[in-house]
């Protein structure tokens, strides 16, 4: 008799995959491909006099799968559902479940933290059920989005221009870009000056130490006039050692990645972009043919907020080290970290699913890009569980006259974890000086300090070889980077591990926001939104009142809220906010600036008009003339005018870019135009997808006007698309970017922009 055939539905064809070469014949794997069920896209979908009830419908090009699924459920004994392990995965193997044949047989629920052969025989052999207050808080979740974006959306159609939506979330994540980039734009920099003496002890080598100072109070130097009065002060002054102090300074290990931590990590250190690192941690999850164990899992699942590790991982690592680095390698007793408030810890950190499995091992499977995030996570797992740094620190204290200069340094004198791994800071602190001019004589000198001071004694004279004074401003906030708006968010509580990568991609999309240098800019619109919705959506704009929101949803998931309740306490005063906005939001469409240009083609006047990148100039007798042109800057013109000026810096003559348009697109050029004529591509905000490229996609035209998108690096890089790119993973390859291709009458769909795969949506 031929043994009861089970079927295994998940919802990624790469993890069917690994799991049915984990499970063998006597189960039959199906993916879901994501969701396959949502709201419309046509109407609300939300049924708000009835309890809000959703009405789901099949999404579009589902309809086989589901059928093919069903097909299968009538031949199984038992069904288990296998989705990942979050609010988004238990409600697809809810919806999966509604659709299924489950008429004498058993529907189980199974959770993979790590797709492994144990972990997966294990999670089989010990099922559960459907977690519906998890499946409620990710209802309550989509309902609110749905509501704000369908109510606010319309407004903004009919008050600024067709097109534009906004989000519960991501305008809150928009809000703080504009608003860092105001602080920054109304920065008023102060001046101020150090002075730094080069000294020469009895023992080298020479060292430099500031001034700290004047009798017993800290010196500031506002000018160069009181710059110039201390060096006048300190001319014939003693050099001697007043003080040396030594002490012990311990640098602890940082704890495994979460999905925050690991995504600032890759941008800071790879470069990459959130969407990305997840597309790629997400294929070492679900499974890579690695020789002869096949498929595997090489980490634990990677949307996370907590710090936990398992005891056998624990043990499994500590293991490791002792063999590895020795028995002084190893704490007393394991390292634990704690999780932020409100973290999930039924989930694990992101770690190896066998600390045994070494990148090195690992060469020849992985491709640069996996090998690059699966190091990252192997060396800082390692490291958390390995003891702290220890370092001699010396802090010298030298007088002359009545002023005291101060030199510190330290000595590594046990690596510890960083004999493994050292989180990558550096690229933070340049980040936050991007776009400040630094001194090259400050960083010429930097270079060249010692990494240790001499061997000195206190009440010792020593030798002053050269003082100089330098001038200095204070530098505004720094701009986000895509690493810092999620630290940002999750420091105050806005979105969660699986949300951070989309609404970071979703505010770029609807070119709210542009990314060059990886730094984030608000564009125009973003800012014409932005304050918007802060002067009529006052809460849903709130921090605070989004963090709120969050934990509101995490208590629906613990079962201590019902999820209607929440919804309906949201409701009630989000529709008198709808109506005032609908009577007081500014018309924006409405306004019109008239100029003293005249149009070309019909000889009327010319308008300032709203467009999606700014302000620009159309005729007054629109629509009959539908003549457009960009406001160019014209100092010869009593005309009001506009650019949209970058933070770039012109590499010929240091002067800020600006947007242009052309006949081959948008570029930016030099705000020294026409005696500086140097240009250079817009970044669209996706990287290139040939392997081993970094260059980054531009708009581009041909010599007849035809839009295309080519890598910057050409002609080294021939990657080309004559589609739009959408920086927006594919759901069933994960490519890391979506092709908009549009019809005749404009009626377009969004496809897979990888060649062979057959993802497609209706635009």
């Amino acid at each position: 008799m031929a043994k009861p055939k089970s079927l295994v539905i998940v919802e990624s064809p790469a993890k069917a995959g690994t799991i049915k070469k984990i499970l063998g014949k006597d189960f039959d794997v199906k993916a879901s491909i994501g969701h396959i069920k949502n709201l419309p896209t046509n109407r609300l979908g939300v049924d708000v006099d009835n309890g809000f009830t959703p009405e789901y419908v099949t999404i579009k090009g589902k309809a086989n799968i589901l059928k093919e699924i069903r097909e299968a459920s009538k031949k199984a004994d038992n069904i288990y559902l296998a989705p990942d392990p979050d609010r988004e995965g238990e409600a697809i193997a809810y919806h999966v479940s509604l659709e299924i044949d489950s008429e004498n047989k058993e529907i189980y629920r199974v959770l993979f933290n790590e797709i492994t052969r144990n972990e997966v025989i294990k999670a089989i052999n010990n099922p559960g059920r459907i977690d519906k207050n998890k499946v409620d808080a990710q209802q309550a979740r989509r309902i609110l989005d749905r509501l704000v974006g369908y109510k606010i959306s319309p407004l903004l159609w009919k008050k600024v221009q067709r097109g534009l939506s906004a989000g519960r979330v991501q305008s809150v994540a928009l809000r703080l870009i504009c608003e860092r980039q105001r602080e920054i734009e109304l920065f008023v920099p102060e001046e101020y000056w150090s002075i730094t003496g080069t000294l020469k002890g009895e023992n080298p080598p020479p060292f430099e130490a500031k001034l700290l100072r004047k009798g017993k109070e800290k010196i500031r130097i506002e000018n160069g006039d009181q710059a110039l009065s201390i060096l006048s002060d300190l001319k014939g002054a003693i050099f001697k050692v007043s003080d040396i102090q030594k002490k012990e300074g311990r640098r602890n290990p940082v704890p495994p990645f979460i999905t925050s931590t690991l995504q600032q990590e890759a941008s800071r250190r790879f470069h990459f972009s959130p969407k990305r690192t997840m597309v790629i941690v997400q294929r070492l999850y679900e499974g890579i043919d690695i020789g002869e164990e096949g498929p595997v899992g090489l980490v634990t699942y990677m949307r996370t907020d907590s710090t936990r590790v398992s005891e056998e991982a624990i043990s499994a690592v500590r293991d490791y080290i002792a063999t590895r680095y020795g028995a002084g390698y190893i704490p007393k007793s394991p390292n634990r970290y704690k999780s932020r408030k409100g973290a999930q810890e039924a989930h694990e950190a992101i770690r190896p699913t066998s600390v045994m499995r070494e990148p090195t091992r690992l060469k020849g499977y992985l491709d640069k890009e996996e090998m690059a995030i699966y190091e990252v996570i192997w060396k800082r797992f390692v490291a958390s569980q390995m003891p702290p740094a220890i370092m001699d620190v010396t802090t010298i204290d030298v007088e002359a006259g009545n002023y005291t200069f101060r030199a510190s340094g330290s000595v590594i004198r046990f690596e510890g974890f960083m004999k493994v791994y050292v989180e990558k800071k550096e690229e933070e602190k340049e980040e936050e000086k991007e776009g400040a001019e630094r001194d090259e004589k400050e960083k010429k000198r930097e270079e060249t300090l010692p990494e240790t001071l001499p061997l000195l004694k206190i009440g010792e004279v020593l030798e002053l070889l050269k003082i100089i004074h330098d001038q200095h401003f204070t530098q505004p906030p720094p701009k986000y980077t895509e690493a810092t708006l999620i630290k940002e968010l999750e420091e105050n509580g806005i979105g969660r591990p699986s949300t951070y990568a989309t609404i970071i991609s979703t505010i770029q999309n609807r070119e709210y926001v542009r990314r060059e240098k990886r730094n984030l800019y608000p564009t125009p619109l973003g800012f014409l939104i932005t304050d918007l919705l802060v002067e009529n959506f006052p809460d849903i704009l709130n921090v605070e009142f989004t963090a709120n929101m969050e934990d509101h949803l995490d208590k629906i998931e613990e079962g201590s809220r019902k999820w209607m309740e929440i919804i309906q306490d949201f409701y009630n005063s989000f529709q008198v906010d709808i109506k005032e906005a609908e009577r007081n939001m500014r018309d924006v469409k409405r306004e019109i600036e008239h100029t003293d240009e005249i149009c070309e083609k019909c000889g009327k006047g010319m308008v300032i008009r709203w467009g999606r990148y700014g302000k620009f100039l159309s005729c007054s007798g629109y629509p009959e003339c539908k003549n457009t042109r960009e406001i160019e800057k014209r100092e010869d013109r009593d005309v009001k005018i506009e650019e949209e000026v970058t933070d770039e810096r012109c590499d010929k003559c240091g002067a800020a870019m600006v947007i242009k348009n052309g006949r081959y697109g948008r570029f930016m050029a030099c705000s020294g135009y026409p005696e500086c004529k140097s240009t250079k591509p817009i970044n669209i905000g996706i990287s290139c997808p040939e392997q081993g490229c970094n260059g980054y996609l531009r708009e581009s035209r041909t010599k007849k006007g035809r839009v295309f998108f080519s890598c910057n690096r050409y002609p080294d890089c021939k990657f080309a698309e004559w589609n739009r790119p959408i920086p927006e993973l594919c759901p069933k390859c994960g490519w890391t970017f979506l092709v908009e291709k549009k019809g005749k009458k404009e009626e377009g769909i969004l496809k897979c922009g990888r060649e062979g795969c057959d993802y497609q949506r209706p635009l």
